[in-house]
């Protein structure tokens, strides 16, 4: 962890594994030498450390437990309505090629005796996304999570997301969206499902 005060006295804490740090400058001081580019330079001298940090910081989802998330804020609640938080953003890395990945996750479930707090689905969506990982796993593991942990009536998961490898490279189309969903329990009539479905693409006047 380290501690710095910008010019306006603001203090940033940044945290990173130290041990792992200094391997991971290494590392990418050599690929950017064998990309061709003068580690030397100025514009470079501090990219190594810089990017040795950043990626900690985005794969810090491996350090969260989301069962533990959902456990530090159960609660009993006679509640068997339907509880849906849209538009949680999603910042990811593709584990094919390490380029991010970003859209909205929609999640909802059904309480059978307990509830969660709100925020703690956020956070399960965010341990699970800052790893490397592909769409289609994404859906399933937060939709587990919840399923197991709060053993609810149903738990259903939408992703919308815009993976930056179908637009920087290979194909090229900037403008696709890939959508993944996954249901468990009452999200799996029809109905329910239809009604989920609504209220994610309802937009408040």
């Amino acid at each position: 962890m380290s501690k710095r005060k910008d010019i306006l006295g603001y203090e940033k804490i940044e945290k990173y594994n130290p041990d792992n740090l200094e391997k991971l400058e290494y590392h990418y001081k050599e690929v950017l030498k064998l990309i061709g580019e003068d580690v030397e330079r100025e514009g470079l001298l501090q990219t190594p450390f810089r990017v040795a940090k950043s990626i900690q910081y985005l794969t810090q989802g491996y350090d969260h437990d989301p069962k533990e998330i959902l456990l530090s804020a159960k609660f009993k609640e006679d509640y068997r309505e339907m509880v849906i938080v849209k538009d949680i953003e999603i910042f990811s890395l593709c584990e094919h090629h390490l380029i991010p990945f970003i859209g909205k996750a929609h999640v909802a479930y059904i309480p059978n005796g307990y509830i969660t707090g709100l925020s703690k689905i956020a956070r399960v969506v965010e341990a699970y996304s800052r790893r490397l990982q592909v769409q289609e796993r994404l859906t399933t593991q937060i939709k587990e999570a919840i399923q197991q942990t709060l053993n609810p009536l149903g738990v259903a998961v939408v992703i919308e997301a815009k993976h930056l490898c179908m637009a920087m490279r290979g194909i090229q189309k900037q403008n696709s969206v890939t959508t993944t969903s996954d249901f468990t329990g009452a999200f799996e009539r029809a109905e329910t499902r239809s009604e989920f479905i609504s209220l994610i693409t309802a937009r408040l006047s």
